[in-house]
């Protein structure tokens, strides 16, 4: 198996699960009334845009010429810095949201198993798409692996909302890091859409 088709697998692996994680999280988030959890089941659907935009990018990879590559490249680009902006708009407005109306998420324990699961799978998933993509040349696949991390904090901040809030009643962890994220969300989707490939921070 070359890179090309375990940089596939990867993105079928991206969007099966956060197809999966999406409904589980939304059934689960509306169970509990949860805007925390409901908020990223919708996360999690955005995350499978970006999968979808690179199989289209990495699939029949071997049949292109080096230009249709490049001109591929650059499209599946400008589409990933689109979920870019989706995600962090959205984000933005369930945080203020949040914050404005006082909205504590309810204690869920299914929230916190998912979010726990996506602390573990995303950020290897993450890595391993930013390894492939390096030694591929794609920064196409590097910038869905930054948005797959972004996806792992997150499940950060969820976590910390829900368990902060179940344990200690500190429900504003959640917004909060919420908004962090967005700032980050945002300035990579611009450098995307500029055509700059971001550095490591």
């Amino acid at each position: 198996m070359n890179d090309h088709q375990k940089a596939l697998g990867l993105e079928y692996f991206t969007v099966g699960y956060n197809v999966a994680e999406a409904g589980v999280s939304i059934f689960f988030g509306m169970a509990a009334a949860s805007v925390a959890l409901i908020g990223f089941g919708l996360d999690s659907i955005v995350e499978s845009l970006s999968g979808l935009v690179l199989i289209w990018r990495l699939y029949g990879h071997e049949r292109l010429t080096e230009e249709e590559i490049e001109a591929k490249e650059q499209r599946a680009l400008k589409f990933v810095a689109v979920t870019f902006f989706l995600l962090g708009g959205y984000v933005a407005y369930e945080s203020i949201s949040t914050l404005i109306e006082a909205h504590a998420p309810d204690t869920s324990i299914p929230g916190i198993i998912i979010a726990t699961a996506s602390l573990i799978v995303m950020p290897v998933l993450a890595a391993q798409k930013r390894k492939i993509g390096e030694r591929i040349g794609s920064r196409a696949l590097i910038a869905d692996s930054k948005e797959t991390l972004a996806c792992a904090w997150l499940s950060v901040a969820l976590f910390l909302g829900l368990a902060g809030n179940a344990l200690f009643g500190f429900w504003q962890a959640d917004p909060i890091a919420g908004l962090v994220i967005v700032y980050f969300l945002f300035r990579e989707g611009w450098e995307l859409w500029e055509g700059d490939e971001c550095d490591d921070d």
